[in-house]
């Protein structure tokens, strides 16, 4: 079962990203086939990933499963027939990735570090002029703001969401990788 709201880390018993290398080994062992999974739709899902929404892979089918706090609240009490009906189509493979061992949670915030992205985006080219006013920008309170504006005011915009995407992807590529999950 997951835990709630802020504390939402994996399913109790469970290793959470990056120790779900072991748990999936022995979901290989177990003869459960792994379904090749589309790195575009990993990636997008780890651009869903907050406080609030959650991902999930089904290893076994390639489904992400993608969630958000209301909706994990609803699958773990049960009361489905309350639900809007737009929701009560979710609510089974929401269950079942919150009590499902074999379902391994997606790499959350913490562990894509966008901060740290936008910190090695500002370091990238050591002769660019905008440099220095990219590194202040990504320290201290509302670093996020602050690095936004800057990349708009410089043009970067499109540089940035060019990096930004790569390094989802590398940590796309990483994570899948070391659960052995074939992907396309």
């Amino acid at each position: 079962m997951f835990h709630s709201h802020s504390t939402w880390t994996a399913c109790i018993n469970r290793p959470t990203y990056p120790d779900a290398i072991g748990e999936l080994s022995s979901v290989a062992e177990h003869g459960v086939r792994m379904k090749s999974v589309s790195l575009h739709d990993i990636v997008e899902a780890l651009d869903l990933q907050s406080d609030e929404m959650h991902s999930c892979l089904d290893p076994s089918t390639g489904e992400i499963i993608t969630f958000n706090e209301e909706e994990m609240s609803v699958a773990q009490r049960g009361d489905w027939e309350d639900a809007p009906a737009w929701m009560q189509e979710q609510l089974p493979k929401i269950k079942r990735a919150l009590e499902d061992d074999r379902i391994l949670q997606l790499p959350d915030r913490a562990h894509i570090d966008e901060w740290r992205m936008m910190q090695d985006f500002a370091l990238e080219d050591e002769q660019c002029p905008c440099r220095s006013e990219l590194e202040s920008a990504v320290h201290g309170t509302g670093a996020f703001r602050r690095f936004r504006d800057a990349i708009q005011r410089l043009g970067l915009e499109e540089k940035w969401f060019h990096y930004r995407e790569a390094e989802y992807e590398r940590v796309a590529r990483k994570w899948l990788e070391e659960n052995r999950i074939p992907y396309h």
